[in-house]
């Protein structure tokens, strides 16, 4: 008999035993938590696996099959020029424009190829921060100083935390750089490199257009939480309207129902005609695009390489998706979703970073004394702290961290705290980190994550002194 391996079932046995045994079932916060848990785990499936997550698995396979090693290692690996490698990765961020969790599978994919831990950071942050549409609409509802600020740290990020991650771990990169450079079975056949880049355009394509979100016909404005966040704005098309409530579904699928007695506003929205135009012919471009990809596939991809596809998009899958769907659930259980609270009440996190020092010193009790100078001291740093690690926590699904921290600011969030949640919220989610540590290892992983929190955090403090 193993007994170490016994001896680790008998722990988790016992450890689920204690579990079930001292759940506190008669807590009133316990059920609708779990119900906000199993909700954000439907949210994702309907919003983001079909649509998201499948096609850049499908990317990701397609790399490690049809990509050969060295073109990766010419244009992202440790020793290809860093203003060519950092350049591509963080231009490919910024057209894909995914969330935390799609662009997994694509840092997967050019890290196993070979490609350096500064690229493939610099890309794994870029993909969801540097989206071009979320800046706009950053720009535009919270105005031009926070939009531009967005842009130029999420550019600045991308580049300065892969050249970290480059340096930290520079030693095991340059014995990956020389295992790569020893000869190997290139991947992929003798095509044309047109062929491979319009097969993968095409794919990239359809990752985007299947994911064009329609702009809201309506803005609703309500209040949020009771005893939490003051105000809440969505922008999406109402579904339902009756003399009680409004239901209005989001741009991710997400439905809102809203109360009578909590809505303050229903705005009429005016979209532009091209993105609107571009959303009413989207399903026409996927068609297309889905078909010349049937074609280029049937013509230019050997039955050797589909399998090989194949083989490495369910091995990709198999690796991430339960991860993926157990971080969901807890983040989900923890911290609910927007304009739902989990575990955590809302007003904990409004009282650390939508709100001034005054709030947390009346609600902690520690006015008065050395301890109230201290805190009112270093409120700052800590302001923009909590707004990072909450940001880096939760899971944001694309363009809802900007009427999130619409609803901080209205609550008294400070400019700083705002720019660190977003630089820190997009890139990073619980359900993210888990993937990723099973990519990387945990020591990378958390440099990682502590590399983008500080970030963030310094950003915000920066910013909130100067506006």
């Amino acid at each position: 008999m193993d007994w170490k391996r016994e001896g680790k079932w008998a722990a988790a046995l016992v450890a689920v035993f204690l579990a079930v045994y001292f759940l506190p079932t008669d807590w009133p916060r316990l059920l609708p938590a779990v119900g906000e848990a199993l909700a954000l785990a439907r949210e994702y499936a309907r919003a983001h696996v079909l649509l998201c997550l499948v096609p850049a698995l499908g990317i990701a396979g397609g790399i490690a099959a049809l990509v050969r090693q060295g073109s990766v290692l010419r244009y992202l690996g440790v020793k290809a020029p860093k203003v060519l490698a950092y350049g591509v990765a963080s231009v490919a961020g910024s057209v894909l424009a995914v969330c935390s969790c799609t662009v997994l599978p694509l840092f997967a994919g050019i890290w196993r190829m070979g490609a350096g831990l500064g690229p493939a950071t610099a890309l794994l942050y870029s993909g969801p921060a540097i989206n071009v549409l979320a800046i706009i609409l950053t720009a535009r509802v919270l105005g031009w100083e926070l939009g531009v600020a967005r842009a130029v740290g999420a550019v600045a990020f991308s580049i300065v935390i892969g050249l970290a991650m480059h340096f930290i771990f520079r030693k095991e990169e340059r014995a990956r750089a020389d295992v790569a450079a020893a000869p190997s079975a290139e991947a992929g056949a003798a095509r044309p490199l047109w062929k491979t880049a319009l097969l993968f355009g095409v794919m990239v394509a359809i990752l985007v257009f299947a994911n064009w979100a329609r702009s809201g016909d309506v803005r609703a404005v309500f209040l949020c939480c009771p005893d939490g966040l003051s105000t809440y704005r969505v922008e999406g098309s109402v579904v339902e309207e009756t003399a009680e409530a409004v239901t209005v579904r989001d741009a991710s699928g997400g439905e809102h129902r809203i109360p009578r007695g909590q809505l303050t506003a229903l705005e009429p929205v005016a979209p532009s005609r091209a993105y609107q135009a571009i959303y009413r012919a989207r399903w026409l471009v996927v068609a297309a695009a889905l078909a010349a990809l049937a074609l280029m596939v049937r013509g230019w991809v050997s039955a050797e390489e589909g399998r090989a596809w194949g083989g490495a998009t369910w091995g990709l899958a198999k690796q991430m998706l339960p991860l993926l769907l157990a971080g969901i659930l807890v983040s989900g259980l923890l911290l609910g979703r927007p304009g739902h609270e989990g575990l955590i009440p809302g007003r904990y996190v409004e009282m650390l970073v939508g709100a001034s020092p005054d709030v947390f010193l009346r609600a902690t009790g520690l006015g008065g004394g050395g301890a109230e100078g201290l805190v009112r001291a270093t409120w700052p740093l800590w302001a923009n702290l909590a707004a990072s690690v909450a940001g880096a926590l939760m899971y944001f699904a694309t363009l809802t961290e900007v009427p999130i921290v619409q609803g901080l600011i209205g609550s008294g969030m400070g400019k700083g705290p705002a720019l660190a949640l977003l630089l820190a919220g997009p890139a990073l989610s619980l359900p993210n980190m888990l993937v990723i540590r099973s990519i990387l290892g945990t020591r990378k992983t958390l440099v990682y994550v502590a590399l983008v929190v500080t970030m963030a955090t310094v950003s915000g403090m920066a910013y909130g002194a100067v506006f």
